[in-house]
């Protein structure tokens, strides 16, 4: 993980203008759980291994943990398949450099989206940190995400045809589950089904790719490819659904980010779509603390709905939903090699399952 932080560092030097290289080079430093380049890293393994080569996602575990902001506060029993299976190959026995590029590039598309997420959301802290629009203002924001985009189409031509198109397919996903979600669903959609749409387009096409890219950059057969990018949808629309959960119940102190933003700018969470969707008895009054959130003083009728989300049930039936998420994702697990990085893929599972960040 240290060499594609490194190269990423790098990568926004690029930009000779001091200003761009500070703007665009602003996320790459501070906290986050690095999922996508870990899961470009664990998918790197596959093809690693179809070659007779040992790779390190244990190692890569033990120095970013999804788990934890700080990687000294790791669980190792928990996350670190390395505590099932010690003999692990040492990072530094073989070339890292294909799996580097695709967790650079991963990461690259991940926070250009993150840029531009902040500017509609309105967020103000990202990652423990002021968000790139608080900072520096909407339009630099959207332009420096712009240009992480360019950076990443550069590095993925400079890759390969393949990883030309997996680049570019994820960026369109991407944009196109940016304006679903803005544009919001016609009268005729179900709102739940638009909501997996979005999701699918925003969180779980990133995080496919990601897998995809590292094992293609390292031969992976063409059917592991394809089970990583199921395992990969599934695992991303749970891990946005927690993301919705942690909106309600996790403190901006543990999250980094603001409690009840998504409820504040009116974005149609899970589980508020789940509470409004059977007009249950506190639908109505719900209904109402929403609008006088978007409408009104920031943060108005927000403690009253967080607290009606709980008591209707809403939150208990999102992870209910999400946990169904895990289940396939497991499922596709199961039908890949044995080894330390599906034991990874297993463990990545456990972590969205209970996270609390």
């Amino acid at each position: 993980m240290d060499a594609s932080e490194k190269w990423l560092r790098a990568l926004a030097a690029e930009a000779r203008d001091p200003c761009v290289a500070e703007v665009a080079g602003h996320l790459f430093g501070p906290g986050g759980k690095r999922l996508r380049p870990l899961l470009a890293l664990v998918g790197a393994e596959f093809g690693e291994r179809a070659r007779g080569i040992a790779a390190p996602p244990a190692a890569v575990l033990s120095s970013a943990d999804p788990s934890a902001t700080d990687p000294a506060s790791a669980d190792p029993s928990a996350a670190d398949p390395s505590a099932a299976d010690p003999a692990i190959a040492d990072p530094a026995a073989t070339d890292p450099s294909p799996a580097v590029e695709a967790a650079a590039l991963a990461e690259l598309v991940h926070v250009a989206s993150l840029y531009h997420d902040d500017v509609m959301d309105q967020a103000r802290t990202r990652r423990g940190v002021p968000s790139v629009n608080a900072r520096w203002g909407n339009t630099t924001a959207v332009l420096a995400g712009n240009w992480l985009l360019s950076k990443a189409a550069q590095l993925a031509a400079e890759l390969g045809p393949e990883t030309i198109r997996l680049q570019s397919k994820v960026t369109n996903r991407l944009i196109m589950g940016q304006i679903r979600e803005l544009v919001g669903p016609s009268d005729d959609d179900d709102p739940l089904s638009h909501y997996f749409t979005v999701v699918a387009g925003k969180s779980a096409a990133l995080i496919a790719m990601a897998l995809q890219l590292g094992a293609v950059r390292t031969g992976a057969p063409e059917h592991v490819v394809q089970t990583l990018a199921e395992y990969g949808e599934h695992l991303g629309i749970a891990f946005q659904i927690s993301d919705d959960i942690l909106d309600i119940t996790s403190t901006s102190e543990v999250s980094g980010k603001e409690q009840g933003k998504d409820l504040a700018i009116g974005v149609a969470s899970l589980p508020v779509l789940l509470a409004l969707a059977d007009e249950r008895p506190e639908a109505g009054e719900l209904r109402a603390l929403l609008s006088a959130a978007t409408a009104g003083p920031e943060g108005a009728g927000l403690p009253r709905a967080v607290a009606l989300l709980h008591r209707c049930g809403a939150l208990a039936e999102a992870r209910t939903v999400m946990n169904a998420r895990l289940l396939r994702a497991r499922t596709a697990a199961n039908r890949l090699p044995d080894g330390p990085a599906t034991r990874v893929l297993h463990a990545l599972c456990d972590f969205v399952a209970r996270r609390d960040h």
